[in-house]
């Protein structure tokens, strides 16, 4: 029984061994191809590690790039939906969960709906109406979007969370003299610290990645973000400059990368917060 337990956890081990290998493996190969130089691509394999430090692909891709523009309106963009989202997730979350209401399960049940509707039905629609009110080509187009299909699953998982939490600890802040909304910003909303921060690290990995809408919305140089950027970036350069595009590339993982680095343990249990019955 001993051996096979032991022969078991070492398969299990190995196991989880190879799939970091598999995961982080690509990462390291982009990180390392970004610092090659044009000779090494022709001269050596693609897996062949650098051989040294070539830091003129960044400032080539953060200048003749133009991925300083990119990121701006990625930035811009991003932030100002997650703004939005967790207002607008925080308070409805509250009102169909802790508010005594008529149509509070219908409206539950309407916004988890929203998360079964596919993003390419509404590209269509959402194209002919940007295009009648003059949207195409603003910031405004891909804001609007990313805080419309971002708040079904942002209102999900703060209504799961706000279930487990108590009702007596907003019953004591009543007789304490709180009102609604002031109980709410300062006694629900503090205690959802890793709900809150769940919701913006996932909605910002979606919106930093986004394509589908800023390719649809988005023709304006300007305007474009990181992801079509990209793309640009690419049709610039060609194969001449893949240490260029494989930095730049590099350059839109990093902010990911260092998020769920910091943030990995609070999500985590955020995620698991609101499955837990209180």
């Amino acid at each position: 029984m001993k051996k096979k337990f032991k022969v078991s956890s070492v398969l299990i081990k190995v196991f989880i061994l190879l799939l970091v290998i598999v995961e982080v493996y690509p990462l390291f190969w982009m990180l390392t191809a970004s610092f090659k130089q044009g000779f090494e691509w022709s001269s050596k394999p693609a897996y062949a590690l650098n051989e040294g430090f070539y830091v003129q692909n960044y400032i080539d891709a953060w200048t003749r790039g133009h991925m300083s523009t990119f990121f701006k309106n990625s930035l811009i963009n991003t932030l100002v939906s997650l703004v939005f989202i967790v207002i607008f997730a925080v308070t409805v979350g509250f009102a169909v969960t802790k508010m005594d209401w008529k149509w509070k399960d219908r409206v539950a049940k309407y916004f988890q709906l929203g998360i079964m509707v596919p993003v390419a039905i509404a590209l269509i629609p959402l194209f002919q109406i940007y295009n009648n009110v003059g949207l195409i080509n603003t910031r405004a187009s891909l804001i609007l979007a990313y805080i419309a299909f971002g708040l079904s699953l942002s209102i999900y998982l703060v209504t799961g969370y706000l279930r487990s939490l108590p009702d007596e600890i907003m019953e004591a802040s009543v007789i304490d003299g709180c009102g609604i909304y002031k109980m709410m910003w300062h006694v629900v909303v503090p205690l959802m610290k890793n709900a809150i921060v769940t919701v913006l690290v996932l909605q910002f990995f979606f919106k930093w990645n986004d394509l589908l809408f800023s390719m649809t919305f988005i023709n304006d140089t300007s305007l474009k973000t990181v992801q079509t950027g990209l793309l640009y970036f690419q049709n610039e350069f060609g194969a001449k400059n893949w240490g260029a595009i494989f930095a730049s590339v590099s350059m839109s993982v990093m902010p990911m990368l260092v998020i769920y680095m910091f943030l990995n343990k609070t999500v985590m249990e955020g995620m698991a917060a609101g499955a837990v019955k209180g």
